[in-house]
């Protein structure tokens, strides 16, 4: 029996990750414990890694602009969203799984509760994966999300993102975070980007402009590195603490 708990690794370095409780985002109100955290041993279940998940991984998966199976193509700014998965050392991380999720170019998610009234894309699911290569890089091609509307306080808007999560060698290391494009006046509005809390951490949440990666008469191309962990480290969502 392992001995590692979920105490043990829920936590980070406070400097970079939010805190559990953030007023302004008013969903961590209900999801911030209010005891203290109970240690829990790790099982098999746990430990043991995404196994056929990552056997079942097909190119197609990393092109959010066909992968819905319709044989069109997503309404939007093409973007190609790549960069590389790192240790605190700086060394890549290979055979990666990321998974991202995000709104089409109206702000909307193809979710039965997303009803604000932004159009949705037949062609489009807004959702992919893929692979870290031997390199540690990952890449995937999508449409630039838009902005939407959510009701956390008045006329709030969430900045355009995209969703990742991350699976290391078991199912624990799990680990969510979003990504932010640059330039973006909503960022010093969104309550979840300032949950984060200082702005060099907040930084590494913004992804980079990469005309070396952007591709003529085709698509943008934006750089996002992700680190695990370290004084470096992503920052990434408190478990249970979710996103929108």
């Amino acid at each position: 029996m392992s001995h590692i708990t979920i105490g043990d690794i829920v936590r980070g370095d406070r400097e970079i990750f939010p805190p559990y409780l953030y007023e302004a985002y008013q969903s961590t109100r209900r999801r911030a414990p209010l005891l203290p955290l109970i240690d829990v041993p790790l099982t098999i279940s746990e430990l043991t890694g995404p196994g056929p998940a990552i056997s079942a991984v097909t190119p197609e998966d990393a092109d959010l602009t066909r992968n819905a199976g319709t044989g069109g193509e997503a309404i939007g700014q093409r973007i190609i969203v790549t960069g590389c998965v790192l240790d605190d050392l700086g060394n890549p991380i290979p055979n990666t799984l990321l998974e991202i999720w995000q709104a089409n170019a109206s702000g909307r998610y193809l979710h039965k509760r997303d009803q604000w009234p932004g159009p949705l894309d037949p062609n489009f699911l807004g959702m992919g994966r893929c692979l870290t290569n031997a390199e540690g890089i990952y890449r995937f091609l999508t449409i630039r999300p838009g902005a939407y509307p959510w009701k956390n306080h008045p006329n709030a808007w969430r900045p355009a993102h995209i969703h990742f999560s991350l699976f290391g060698q078991s199912m624990m290391s799990r680990l969510v975070t979003q990504m932010y494009f640059p330039d973006d006046p909503l960022h010093q509005l969104d309550p979840m980007v300032q949950s984060v809390p200082t702005e060099a951490a907040q930084q590494r949440l913004i992804a980079s402009y990469a005309h070396d990666v952007t591709e003529p008469e085709w698509a943008l191309g934006y750089r996002w590195d992700i680190v695990v962990r370290g004084s470096h480290a992503t920052p990434f969502e408190s478990s249970g603490e979710g996103g929108a």
